[in-house]
């Protein structure tokens, strides 16, 4: 009968509730930050930064895959050489790839 009557074990307080409540969220969002989205944006300020030092002479890889080399650098826009005398105008924006012009391909 003792058992019965004892009091039972105190229960946190609203705000102490929330708070347990909340924290594996937060967590997640903590975790998922530090993993995915910290990571992408500093690909994208690396990227970012490859397009804009561009130069005459560069090898890049456009989005859809043509290799060539810079003959000229405008604001928004390139100038790409993809075969001897063929030359396609291509936007920054869309290269994807830059290697520098000292390097020499494998079968020269």
């Amino acid at each position: 009968m003792a058992m019965l009557q004892a009091a039972p074990a105190a229960e946190p307080s609203g705000t102490a509730a929330f708070m347990i409540q909340m924290f594996p969220l937060l967590a997640i969002f903590v975790i998922f930050y530090v993993l995915m989205i910290r990571p992408q944006q500093r690909r994208v300020k690396e990227h970012q930064a490859a397009i804009s030092a561009i130069k005459k002479g560069d090898e890049v890889i456009t989005g859809g895959g043509i290799r060539g080399k810079v003959t000229r650098v405008m604001d928004d826009d390139a100038e790409v050489e993809i075969a001897q005398g063929v030359k396609i105008r291509v936007v920054k924006s869309t290269i994807t790839g830059v290697a520098t012009g000292s390097s020499k391909p494998a079968n020269d």
